[in-house]
């Protein structure tokens, strides 16, 4: 295991999927800045009056085996090629490439005014990569989310806006097998579907099911149909995307699950990565339903859990780096308050 310290509060990571750039990571941190304590900032009822000042930084790192076989760390800026998206706490999302010795932003896009937090964002082509850029949805904490698509040259823009949720909708995320397809889940405890190609004035299902707020969603890269949806209540509940408003199992994982990732290789389709906000990090492994290797069932185990963080398990996420059959597969997590970045295996 290895552990950094990211300095400021760590709230997302992410392994770039890009071939001969599969030992490029990244880790999101915010901090809001305190402001000085003056009378005439606040009002009668002690509310600030002047907006809160919000910071962020992306820290860039490579894995690399030493000699001794263990895992070491260190900030790269020398790789080109892969584009990293970046949403923030003010609005933006800005677009970067790693091109020799820098770290290049090519592209800045604002999809609400400043005041507004940027709360997830998700490509379109997660399954199939390729040369250009696909679609881009990012949710807002204003409750709106927001469609951005490609332009000429390396660069997307805004095409369309639209009010999803009473509050804040916690996640949006892509069908990646039909990717006209999104789907959003949030603080109102419900979950809805959006046709891009019908407009936005109706969502295209409603799932009021929720006891509690939807906060990750993610499609499953190899089992066509299979969604996994985590929610405050502590559980993951699979769906089949032909049956939206009905689970067909449900797993409690003992926190919030704030991130849910499926394993990028298809010999461990059934391996699921949790990032359990209260209760560390864990993989569940879900049988084959029926029998069916194509398929999946809600029986399950935990195969692992990692419990070296002291605080709010958020951002985590697998290495896509091939690896022998049998062997572990390097994963990467970070947590809150206690602004830390940890690399383990399962």
């Amino acid at each position: 295991m290895v552990a950094f310290d990211t300095v400021w509060p760590a709230d997302s990571l992410e392994f770039c999927p890009a071939d001969d750039f599969q030992d490029i990571f990244v880790c999101g941190t915010y901090k809001l800045l305190d402001e000085p304590a003056q009378a005439s900032n606040y009002d009668l009822n002690g509310s600030s009056k002047t907006p809160q000042t919000r910071r962020g930084q992306c820290l860039v790192f490579q894995v690399a085996p030493d000699s001794s076989g263990e895992v070491s760390l260190s900030h790269t800026l020398n790789r080109a090629a892969p584009i990293l998206g970046i949403s923030d706490s003010e609005g933006n999302v800005t677009l970067h490439t790693w091109r020799e010795q820098s770290f290049s932003k090519i592209a800045s896009i604002q999809c609400a005014s400043e005041d507004t937090l940027c709360l997830s964002m998700d490509w379109s082509d997660r399954r199939t990569i390729g040369t250009s850029l696909g679609n881009l949805v990012v949710s807002l904490s204003n409750g709106n989310l927001c469609l951005l698509s490609p332009v000429e040259g390396s660069s997307i823009a805004v095409t369309e806006t639209w009010h999803a949720h009473d509050y804040e909708p916690w996640i949006a995320a892509w069908n990646y097998y039909d990717t006209n397809i999104i789907y959003s889940g949030g603080d109102d405890l419900k979950l809805k579907g959006w046709d891009i190609r019908q407009g936005f004035a109706q969502p295209t299902f409603v799932n009021k099911k929720f006891e509690a707020g939807v906060t990750s969603i993610q499609s499953h890269p190899h089992i066509e149909h299979l969604l996994a949806v985590g929610g405050y209540n502590n559980t993951v509940q699979l769906f089949d995307a032909r049956k939206l408003t009905a689970s067909m199992a449900q797993v409690d994982v003992g926190g919030g699950a704030w991130r849910v990732k499926w394993h990028p290789a298809e010999t461990r389709k059934h391996d699921l990565l949790v990032a359990c906000m209260h209760d560390g990090f864990k993989v569940i492994r879900f049988d084959a339903g029926g029998g069916d290797a194509k398929w999946i069932s809600g029986t399950s185990q935990i195969i692992k859990r990692f419990d070296e963080h002291e605080s709010m398990a958020y951002g985590t996420d697998w290495s896509y780096a091939p690896s022998l059959a049998g062997e572990d597969t390097l994963i990467g997590s970070c947590s809150f308050y206690d602004h830390k970045m940890s690399l383990w295996s399962a």
